[in-house]
């Protein structure tokens, strides 16, 4: 009988409740080992080196080493995929984790000792299993440059871009994203230096309590207005609009003038705030004038989407396999055969820019 091979992993907390409780939910999937755990950053570094895990779990408030300085080791110099589990009053600081390597996070429930940080069992065994699924040329940290888009890919698409050498005008570009996707739109909005003639708005997968952090942080780098959705705000230019964690976003006509919707999601949705909804309402307001963006994340959300896009009209663009963190909801779009380009992601602002009858 063939032995299967486990998967390593190293529980990095300063908690000994918590590296307890999430050794026991690690343990729970099926050829997963947890190895070793650390105290603090010093200890984690040691543990990786003797250990040599697959996986490695981190805290970010730790002493001595905090975890900010070992996410950059691990990431940089050792290439191990990190999932950072943190309290929720350390949104900004988890966004920052992000930037830094960390593939993913997990809300920690506040409290030492709580039994509450069981709740986050489904969420941490999903996402342990999603980053050991990825192949690790997509890791932060692998040293891999992003490749240019592919001749291959440009030919595959060429008969399908339409209105070559004509200039398109799109006033909204809606951008779907997941794991993988923080640092994505970061670069992408980062890369606005003025506010061009049309609006932004976003899904991306993330649970309540953290998106306010996260779009805060984002306005802080673009030249557009960044912020979480509220009922009521307006879609103009020069603006972006964060869907809310835990809700779905979608539009209404008010006045002559779009107006966001904040909606609870129904037991259907898989994923949110869910991309297909957003797109879907996007597409029936804008019809040709808007232009969908799919960028690194697990699963297929966005391929129904898409679809509505293309009914209205609308452009489409996926981010390519080369850049990608996860080629998941990309790759389900791309095999709707509706994408206008795929791009890897530092050609994708310039997309944006250019399709948004920016001369």
């Amino acid at each position: 009988m063939v032995q299967v091979k486990k998967i390593k992993i190293v529980v990095i907390d300063d908690s000994a409740f918590s590296r307890r409780t999430i050794t026991k939910m690690l343990q729970g999937i099926p050829d997963v080992e947890v190895v070793g755990y650390a105290i603090n950053g010093e200890e984690g570094i040691q543990k990786v080196i003797a250990l040599k895990p697959d996986l490695v779990t981190l805290d970010l408030e730790m002493p001595k080493m905090d975890g900010f300085t070992l996410l950059r080791i691990l990431t940089t110099r050792f290439s191990i995929p990190v999932i950072v589990i943190s309290v929720l009053s350390g949104a900004d600081k988890v966004f920052r984790a992000l930037e830094l390597g960390a593939l993913d996070f997990v809300s920690k429930p506040s409290g030492t000792a709580s039994l509450d940080l069981l709740s986050i069992r489904e969420d941490i065994q999903k996402k342990v299993l999603q980053i050991l699924a990825l192949k690790s040329k997509n890791l932060p940290g692998s040293g891999l440059p992003a490749a240019p888009e592919s001749a291959q890919t440009d030919a595959l698409l060429k008969s399908r871009r339409s209105g070559t050498g004509q200039k398109r005008s799109i006033d909204l570009f809606a951008i779907g994203s997941s794991t993988g996707g923080p640092p994505a739109l970061q670069q992408i909005f980062s890369s606005f230096d003025r506010k061009y003639p049309f609006a932004v708005v976003v899904a991306q997968h993330m649970p309540p309590g953290f998106t306010k952090a996260f779009a805060d942080r984002l306005d802080r780098s673009s030249a557009f207005d960044v912020k979480e959705a509220e009922e009521g705000d307006l879609v103009i230019p020069g603006r972006i609009l964060v869907a809310p964690g835990g809700m779905n976003l979608v539009f209404d006509v008010c006045g002559g003038q779009v107006t966001a919707r904040i909606v609870a999601p129904s037991d259907a949705d898989r994923y949110v705030p869910s991309v297909d909804l957003m797109l879907e309402s996007c597409a029936g307001i804008y019809k040709k004038r808007v232009a969908a963006v799919i960028l690194t994340g697990m699963g297929n959300d966005g391929s129904r989407g898409v679809r509505a896009i293309k009914e209205h009209g609308g452009y489409v663009i996926a981010e390519s396999e080369e850049t990608a963190v996860v080629y998941g909801m990309p790759r389900e779009v791309v095999a709707t055969g509706l994408v206008d380009r795929i791009l890897p992601l530092h050609n994708v602002s310039n997309e944006i820019i250019s399709k948004g009858g920016v001369s």
